[in-house]
């Protein structure tokens, strides 16, 4: 053991031997429900020796109504490992919509996590010029940074809005010059390759109502992976991957000398492999296309899988991806990065299940429509949204709820019913993934009525928010 270390681990190696996740943090959704109750950080017992297993122990509610609580980060993490007087002890919580960001102290209690600081949007707009927070990671720095997906208006511009990790205070921007990407959305940063990469979901007062296919050919949605300088902070280089794809979760590989990794295009519905070329820029080739199914029923004659979330394992073996329409959970081999395998598959719900109001007239790789999801008495409502990886990489969580506005477009039952949360089964030898029967988090039944539950951290770290440097 390491006697003078801080947060996190020293490699994505050793997290893989830290011990199991006990609790999880939840951020649950009210906007758009019809409901007029703020928002709320669930606190969700994982233990299977707990009384209290697969139950939402603990709820901290926000002091305001209509936020939209979304993905959360860390004020320290892995890159902080060596700072003995740093401490994982602060969530950083933006608000999709307000443009709030609340940071809930989860040291004092981690069971009870109560609310340290609100950061008003007020202060984001005015020293920044961003609004709609996304993305939180923390840097070695000492500094939180927070991707945006446009600018107060709700008009598209990528930048980052940088915090100061023990004050919280807004510092302004982290990007530098005049040139800025037209979207942003996600980001990932490798320091020994000088490199950050950002993604683009899409034009902020556009999306935020729902998904109108009007709006596609026109410029509203992302199309690029940005790439930025790190240690300049200038905007470099633009990686097109296909109009309207709208490329939304990018992971590099957790191996800190690595030059490649992958992201998760939603619209397009395909994974791109990007990578550091011999002349020492980026590129991105795509390296898993989900075919889209013949419908009728729909809003459109063909449904995408709409790839919504991404993940990889600590130890660089194995890439999960949800499809949310289609309503699949897919494992991958990516021991060869330009040759992906499909390991497992398992349906969770989604929009083509038996029964269900959308016919599929072809289909490149199913021979029917899938059954409907039924765990513990409960039809699952929604597809699979958000996922989660232990560290060991043997329990995969996954919730179900994307985006208030889509969410109540695509799954109006999902509306009425509430999300859930489930655990697969990882098998890490030969691959596949399996449903946990005993683990259910039915957010349908919480005191406040059905709620909308989306990304998961663990109060260690975790795949998807700790960045070794």
């Amino acid at each position: 053991k390491c006697g003078s270390c801080g947060p996190g681990y020293a490699s994505p190696l050793d997290a893989m031997k830290g011990p199991p996740e006990e609790i999880i943090y939840v951020p649950c959704i009210y906007r758009n429900t019809g409901r007029k109750l703020p928002d709320f950080l669930a606190t969700v017992d994982v233990d299977p020796k707990s009384p209290c297993y697969s139950q939402v122990i603990h709820r901290l509610p926000m002091p305001n109504v209509g936020d939209e609580l979304h993905h959360s980060g860390w004020n320290v993490c892995s890159s902080c490992f060596g700072d003995p007087g740093r401490r994982r002890n602060r969530l950083v919580l933006p608000s999709l919509i307000s443009s709030r960001i609340y940071i809930v102290d989860v040291g004092t209690d981690p069971r009870a996590p109560r609310l340290f600081k609100v950061v008003n949007p007020e202060d984001v707009f005015w020293k920044c010029g961003l609004g709609y927070p996304h993305t939180s990671h923390c840097l070695g720095s000492g500094e939180v940074m927070i991707s945006t997906l446009g600018d107060p208006a709700g008009n598209g511009k990528g930048g980052f809005i940088l915090l100061d990790a023990e004050t919280f205070e807004v510092k302004g921007t982290w990007e530098r010059g005049e040139e800025v990407p037209p979207m942003g959305y996600d980001f990932w940063y490798q320091p020994r390759h000088n490199v950050l990469i950002s993604t683009e979901w899409g034009i902020p007062k556009v999306l935020g109502y729902g998904f109108d296919p009007n709006d596609l050919g026109k410029g509203r949605y992302g199309r690029r992976l940005n790439v930025w300088d790190w240690s300049t902070h200038r905007y470099i280089q633009a990686i097109d991957v296909g109009e309207d794809s709208a490329p939304l979760e990018i992971r590099f590989l957790h191996n800190p000398d690595a030059s490649e990794g992958f992201v998760g295009c939603t619209i397009s519905s395909a994974i791109h492999r990007f990578y550091k070329t011999e002349r020492g820029d980026w590129a991105a080739e795509k390296v898993i296309q989900v075919p889209s199914k013949k419908v009728e029923g729909w809003i459109l004659p063909e449904m995408p899988g709409l790839i919504t979330d991404i993940l990889i394992s600590l130890d660089d073996r194995f890439l999960y991806l949800s499809n949310w329409l289609h309503g699949d959970v897919r494992q991958y081999d990516i021991s060869n990065t330009r040759r992906p395998k499909l390991l497992g598959q398992v349906f969770l719900g989604g929009s083509i299940t038996k029964g269900g109001p959308v016919r599929v007239c072809e289909d490149e790789e199913l021979q029917s429509q899938p059954e409907p999801f039924i765990i513990q008495g409960k039809k699952v409502a929604g597809g699979p949204q958000m996922l989660q990886l232990s560290l060991d990489g043997r329990r995969l969580y996954v919730t179900t709820s994307l985006f208030s506005a889509w969410d109540r477009q695509f799954y109006p039952e999902l509306i009425r019913d509430g999300a859930v949360m489930l655990q697969l089964d990882v098998d890490t030898e030969r691959g596949g993934l399996r449903v946990n029967p005993k683990f259910l988090v039915d957010f349908g039944k919480e005191p406040g009525g059905p709620c909308l539950a989306h990304e998961m951290r663990y109060p260690r770290g975790d795949c998807t928010s700790d960045i070794w440097v």
